[in-house]
């Protein structure tokens, strides 16, 4: 059985007002990998024959980059660094809903408990 088609898809911190990112941060994001549809959502069918590469990667120009997994379960979508101390789940909020396509934004529940906003840069085959 072939694997499915995977993109990687970047994403960026958006303008959030009230924060310390009030302008947004172009070098601080995640790189993800996963399939999606052909109108730019998150595959579950797909993600199911295709786990395994499906793949998350946290930036900051501050911090090491932290590599993780793109989970499902049930609705949920969330990010989980395999080895932190706290377990380090991000849960993303509606995941499975957003559009990935440049220009859209997602947000994500960030290591403190914040809900913050990213814009789709980039979406390509991997």
């Amino acid at each position: 059985m072939a694997q499915p088609q995977l993109s990687r898809i970047v994403m960026r911190l958006a303008r959030n007002p009230g924060t310390e990112f009030a302008e947004g941060d172009d070098h601080r994001g995640y790189a993800l990998v996963a399939p999606l549809t052909s109108d730019g959502h998150l595959d579950p069918t797909a993600y199911t024959k295709a786990k395994s590469a499906c793949s998350v990667r946290r930036f900051a120009p501050d911090e090491d980059p932290a590599d993780g997994k793109l989970v499902h379960q049930g609705q949920r979508w969330f990010f989980d660094y395999e080895g932190a101390a706290d377990a380090g789940d991000e849960p993303v909020f509606r995941l499975g809903q957003h559009r990935f396509a440049v220009g859209e934004y997602v947000s994500v529940t960030d290591e403190d408990g914040r809900l913050l906003t990213y814009k789709v840069t980039e979406v390509s085959p991997v």
